[in-house]
């Protein structure tokens, strides 16, 4: 009998290891595969984000190529006009090789090469108004390199044919854009269609395992075991392990029931009809919606929810997946008209060959739902209030650019343009044959003539100090201080600590010079304070520019609270700038004690 049991042990074993290999595999290889179906559509999706960027740049050039077509035509001096005509080349380039690698895709940018139909019908109507711009844009460019006049007709015709031809060019690119945007959401669409697919398709093949590998295995288990218990009950040699047997089975037995109970304690678990019908259903879920145990004609939907619409769409769920399954989320109200969100799964199955039955497992998660919404709110107010902090600071920059203008322009006007008047009529009035007045109308118009020098110097030391397009930040900062203190009779003192003499990138070191003059700017107007010392530092990696002060400081706080004023808006430029080159701004002020500003900017590691 020992023998014969051994060896039963050993077959049933060997069958159950072959079993569960086969179960294992299966599950493996279902996992595998939707794995490389969801990598290869990620795959493809990986430069869409890129495209989109591009063509959303794409509108952003051709803005700036018009603003700097007609900033060169009201160019005044040959000077500016070079500058503006480099800027215009450099964004004319991008704007071209942009516009051909969105048709053509370029493996750099990351660029397909093909389109599909809708965008390329769209790109060949831009195509027309491209070209159009483009050609205009490059007439302009070859009449300022010939020097031709740009009050030209031919000139102001390539000026006109730009700006009208600029809305076109913007609406098409909005539509192109758009295209981009509305083919990768499809994209998406279809992964989550096909996630669902490949996540049903695995709970076929859980069910498919339990029905025809599990389930006959527990059957097979079930018969070996009854075959040792009726050759136990036959050997009166073993009525002792008979008894201990016994004793095994019925604790396994009521092992399975609190094993049954807790399932039913801890998931919201339910069997139901195809019709709808409640089966069976779970403590937790009777107790969660009131459910009485004695209703045996009660509805499903009907138990989920008292909200009309909410029972349709669960009816709906179970009516149109009542054969594939489904899982996902869904909402519920109880009987005290509390919501509930539920993760919920339908998984039909056949408990025989006539019947159909359809298990219904869930579980809670209203908080995690709840926190979810609030999350989304959150990020929609943030966004909302981002945009409008921007609207506002895009509002100030031109209103201080408008100022700034009308400044220069008064200053020319009421300085330079009044003594320049002044010097046409006495170089007018001059007698040659009337020596004595000659000679003291020429030193007056030494005189006159070294304000005007004067007052070119101040009005263009308020814009860009030629000591920063020639030498540098640092003299440019020393200048700055120097003139500075001079015109504020204040004590403001540069320090150049570890002699740091480099130049720098001339985006970035116009914006250091422009927080700095801020910086010192606010220090004068609004702190009272008499000494101002500006120290430079720099290491290997950081270029670091303190500004202090002896003024009567403030609340870092509340410069929140002042975004309309001067100073505050002051503040959100500086930390604008410092954002555009890479940089850090940190503000340390207390009442009465000061207040210190410092930079770090990044600099390269050649």
């Amino acid at each position: 009998m020992t023998k014969n049991g051994n060896s039963l042990d050993q077959r049933t074993f060997g069958k159950l290891s072959r079993l569960y290999i086969i179960a294992l595999s299966t599950i493996a290889l279902s996992v595998i595969l939707s794995n490389i179906f969801v990598r290869q559509h990620l795959k493809a999706q990986q430069s869409d984000s890129t495209v989109i960027n591009v063509a959303g740049r794409q509108r952003m050039l051709s803005q700036k190529l018009t603003k700097e077509i007609l900033l060169l035509a009201t160019a005044e001096t040959p000077e500016a006009r070079t500058v503006i005509k480099d800027r215009l080349k450099k964004t004319l380039l991008l704007w071209q090789l942009s516009h051909n690698a969105l048709q053509e895709g370029d493996a750099e940018l990351g660029l397909p090469a093909k389109n599909s139909k809708d965008i390329s019908i769209k790109f060949k109507a831009l195509n027309v108004v491209f070209e159009v711009i483009e050609e205009a844009a490059q007439r302009i460019i070859s009449s300022v390199e010939s020097n031709e006049e740009l009050t030209s007709v031919s000139f102001n015709k390539d000026v006109n044919l730009v700006r009208d031809n600029e809305g076109d060019f913007l609406l098409i690119m909005d539509q192109i854009v758009n295209q981009y945007s509305l083919e990768a959401d499809q994209k998406v669409r279809w992964l989550g269609k096909l996630e669902t697919l490949l996540m049903v398709l695995t709970l076929v093949i859980l069910l498919g395992e339990l029905l025809f590998i599990f389930w006959p295995t527990a059957k097979s288990v079930r018969a070996t075991l009854a075959e040792l218990l009726k050759a136990e009950k036959h050997a009166k040699k073993m009525a002792f392990d008979a008894d201990e047997l016994s004793f095994a089975k019925e604790k396994s037995i009521k092992e399975l029931r609190a094993l049954s109970q807790a399932m039913d304690e801890t998931l919201l678990f339910a069997r139901i009809l195809s019709s709808g019908q409640i089966i069976h259903i779970g403590n937790k879920f009777s107790r969660r919606f009131k459910f009485s145990r004695f209703n045996d004609t009660a509805m499903f939907w009907n138990v989920m929810s008292s909200v009309e619409s909410e029972k349709i769409a669960f009816e709906n769920l179970v009516t149109k997946y009542k054969k594939t399954g489904w899982q996902g989320e869904v909402k519920a109200t109880t009987k005290e008209d509390e919501s509930v969100w539920l993760e919920m799964a339908i998984i039909p199955f056949s408990p025989n060959d006539e019947k159909t039955e359809l298990l219904i497992i869930a579980s809670e998660i209203t908080e995690r739902k709840a926190g979810q919404l609030e999350i989304e709110r959150l990020n929609k107010k943030n966004f909302q209030e981002e945009i409008s902090q921007q609207k506002i600071i895009s509002s100030k920059i031109i209103e201080n650019q408008e100022k700034e203008q009308n400044r220069i322009a008064k200053d020319v006007h009421d300085g330079i343009g009044q003594m320049l008047t002044g010097l046409k009529y006495n170089l007018e009035s001059i007698n040659i044959n009337d020596i004595e007045k000659t000679a003291s109308k020429i030193e007056h118009l030494k005189e006159l003539t070294t304000n005007i020098i004067k007052g070119v110097r101040t009005a263009t030391f308020n814009l860009t100090p030629p000591e920063l397009s020639d030498h540098g930040i640092v003299p440019a900062i020393i200048k700055l201080t120097k003139e500075l203190a001079r015109l504020t009779g204040k004590d403001i003192v540069f320090f150049n600590k570890t002699d740091f003499s480099d130049r720098l990138d001339s985006l970035v070191e116009i914006n250091i010079y422009r927080i700095t003059q801020e910086a010192i700017n606010n220090a004068i107007k609004y702190a009272d304070s008499t000494h101002i010392l500006v120290s430079l530092t720099h290491s290997k990696n950081i270029l670091s520019i303190v500004i202090d002060d002896n003024g009567k400081g403030f609340d870092p706080q509340n410069v929140k609270n002042f975004k309309n004023a001067d100073g505050g808006m002051g503040m959100t430029f500086m930390k604008e700038r410092i954002k555009y080159i890479d940089g850090r701004l940190f503000l340390s002020s207390e009442e009465g004690k000061g207040t210190r500003v410092t930079l770090n900017i990044p600099l390269n590691d050649d």
